[in-house]
This record gives C-alpha cells, structure tokens and sequence, in this order.
C-alpha cells in the first residue's frame, strides 16, 4: 500500500480512537460500533491497536517490576538504604502508578475488542484470521500483564457497560491460553527482518512464559524449545538487541516511535548531565552494579557509571527519542527451557552463558534454581520481570523482606470506587 495512504488512514483511526479515549474516561468499558468499516480500514484500525497496546498503559508499566523487584531505587536515595520504603510506596492502592496501569490495561483491551468486533463482520480470507490471531495475541499479552500484578480480574472477551467482579485465577490463565492458542495457530508467519509485527512465534514465545509462571514447567520446556529449534531466531550481541540495530534474537518489540510514542523509558535512566540527557528518576541499586562478573558481555550495555552517577544503560536514547521495547527474545526461550526441565536443562544455561561471554557452571539440585534467577536478573535486567520472578517462585517475601500480601499489586483506589463488585487485594 502506498505510504501516504496507509499514513492518512492510520492517523485517522489514532483520531477515532482518541475519541473513544474520552468516551472511556466516563464509560470505560463502553463499545463503540465499528461494524461499517471496510478491509482497508481494519488495517488501519489494526496499526492504531499497536499504538494503543504499546502506550497506553505508561512508561513505568514497563520497568515496574524492576522497580519493585529491587533491582531500581529512586535515584536521590543514598546506597540502597529507603529500598523498603521506595517499594512500599508504588505499592498503594492510591499510587498513580497502579491506576495508570490498570486504565492502560483495560483501555487497550477495549480497542481490541472493538477490532475484533470489526474483522467479525469481514468475509473469510486468511489476512482476516490473522489480524483475529494479532488481535487475540494481544488480549493475552494484556491479560498476563493485568494477571501477574493483581491476580484475579474481570474477563471481558467483549465490551460492555455493566460492572464485573473479578473472575479467579484459574479462569484468567485458562482465558489466555486459549487467546495464545488461537494466535499460535493463525498469527502471521514469524519474518526476522521486521520482528515489530506480531507473529504466530511470538505467540508460542509468550504462552511458554505463561505456562512457566503456572509452573507448567514440562509444557513450557517444550514451548520454548520449539522455539529455540525453528532456526528462524539465534541468540545476539547485547549491541544489536539494545541498540536499535537489526538482530537475529528479537521475535517481537514494540517499534516505539518518536512521532507516534508516549512511552520514553530512557529518560528514566539517565542524568541532564549525561550526554542523550534525561530526568534520572530511577538507578540501578548496588548490588546490582555488582551484579556482573569480569568477562560478562552484556555488562556495559546493562550499566554504566557517568560522572559518578550510576544508570541502566539499555534504552541509549535520552530525551532525543524513544528506544524500541523488546517484549519477546530468544535469551527468556533459553531461560525458560533450563528452568522448565530443571537440572536437566542446564546445558542451556551454560549454553547462554558462554554466549555471554561466561564459563560453565555446575551446580547442585538445591542451588539450580537460584543459579537460574541470578542468570534471569542478568539477563533480562530493566526488561520487567525481577518481581514477578521472584513472586512464582514464592521468594518475593524472603528476598525483598516483603509482607505477605504485598506479593499482589493493590486495585486502585479510584477503581474500587467506580465498582462496587470488586475485592481489594490485601497489600
């Protein structure tokens, strides 16, 4: 399609949804009836959909795992004395924070649902399961994001006005495998040359990170090693993956535009003194500016010291732009596998490792699976897993001195307000 074209169409859907955008500030969970909208609108629609899903939910959203996981403290703190105190604080229902997530959340589901809704009424054509399979691999990645900070939520596999109550666990997981499932099967083809499109890869890539966080271990083994073994993605350097350039390891990123995205995560990182600028509102704490050992190549990517000031150095691009967001990487499949098969899977492990510029370990039953969340803290550090990894384990209370109830993120105050049929969460 020419690019004009598709430009115009696709700034008129950012229009439309805008427009619905305020509509949601009354009615969140309101419909808007999309059924008169042709092929070459849907496609439009859909490109507004990945704007909506990517931004949506804030910057923070992404990194607030790291935050809470103990690997970010706010960056006037001296060491990392106030670590308590800086995670107690995100963690309050009347935390901006945790609205914004939520409101990003759901906000990006109703779009989905309104595109869904919309490719129903197309006649049968492959491109139509496709845009259904990117539509549902969406619906599960939201519904993961909702479901590993606050536990049981509402299920909406379409927009409505009434007031929902929290639907459990169990039907939460099952509801996005079976999204996941549907992509896996009509997705579009993976192509590594442009790894910002959704692709039935990335679908299978993410229900193998699903199935590990319900310890489903066998089954996300498996998941990932298919992934591992489709030859169409190999493992890269840290320059390429967290620099913008063009890579064999990403299977999918949000592109993260200057002109279309809200979404700066490097300003979080770096000084005004620093040379791309920045607010510097987080840092990385001690321990994990030790975290690193000699010879380890993914170091000077992952942090750096600049005039005295220490930062996360895997979003390079300050306050001139917005750095692409990786969501998915052929590093996490190595991961899971080792995890997933237990002792097992430690040649995968060591197989990431040496890639990584690090020698063989070999440790015992006991000492597997801290060896395997050291590793995931290296590798995946300023990515948004530290918590959530340390909360499926049931480590989260012992190593980050938490209280129990603090292993859910608490409902927003202004939520529970709106909605009578929800239950906090204890916090």
């Amino acid at each position: 399609m020419n690019n004009n074209v598709l430009y115009i169409r696709v700034l008129t859907v950012i229009l439309l949804l805008t427009g619905c955008s305020k509509q949601l500030d009354i009615y969140p969970h309101s419909a808007a009836s999309t059924e008169s909208l042709s092929a070459n609108d849907i496609e439009a629609f859909l490109a507004g959909v990945y704007n909506r899903v990517q931004n949506a939910p804030g910057t923070e959203s992404y990194v607030i795992f790291d935050m809470v996981g103990g690997n970010l403290i706010n960056s006037a703190a001296t060491g990392a004395g106030g670590l308590q105190t800086f995670i107690n604080n995100i963690l309050r229902p009347e935390q901006g924070l945790m609205s914004t997530s939520w409101d990003g959340y759901y906000s990006s589901l109703y779009q989905v649902n309104n595109l869904l809704s919309s490719a129903a009424s197309l006649p049968d054509s492959q491109r139509k399961r496709e845009i259904q399979g990117i539509a549902r691999f969406f619906r599960g990645y939201i519904y993961y994001n909702l479901i590993s900070r606050w536990g049981a939520v509402p299920i909406l596999e379409v927009n409505s006005l009434e007031k929902l109550s929290r639907d459990p666990e169990p039907k939460v997981w099952s509801f996005i495998e079976k999204e996941l499932q549907y992509a896996i099967e009509n997705a579009p083809a993976f192509s590594g040359k442009n790894y910002f499109l959704v692709s039935n890869i990335a679908a299978k890539a993410l229900m193998a990170r699903v199935k590990l966080a319900q310890g489903k271990n066998d089954e996300a083994a498996l998941l990932a090693e298919e992934v591992i073994l489709s030859k169409q993605i190999s493992l890269d350097s840290f320059e390429k993956i967290f620099r913008n350039v063009q890579n064999n390891e990403t299977i999918f990123a949000f592109r993260n535009l200057t002109i279309e995205s809200s979404i700066n995560i490097s300003s979080l990182f770096y000084t005004y003194a620093h040379p791309v600028k920045g607010s510097y509102v987080y840092k990385p704490v001690p321990e994990v500016m030790n975290l690193f050992d000699t010879g380890d190549k993914r170091k000077a990517i992952s942090i750096e010291t600049y005039s005295g000031n220490d930062v996360i150095n895997k979003y390079p691009s300050g306050q001139s732009g917005s750095d692409p967001f990786v969501v998915l990487r052929l590093a996490e499949m190595y991961l899971i596998s080792a995890e997933g098969q237990g002792l097992a899977g430690l040649s995968r492990l060591n197989e990431l490792r040496r890639f990584r510029g690090l020698t063989d370990i070999n440790p015992g039953t006991d000492e597997y699976i801290d060896a395997i969340l050291l590793e995931r803290r290296r590798e995946l550090l300023g990515e948004g897993f530290r918590w959530y990894d340390l909360v499926r384990l049931n480590k989260a209370v012992s190593v980050l001195e938490l209280r129990a109830g603090q292993v859910k993120f608490p409902l927003p105050t202004k939520e529970l307000g709106l909605n009578n049929l929800l239950e906090q969460n204890d916090y």
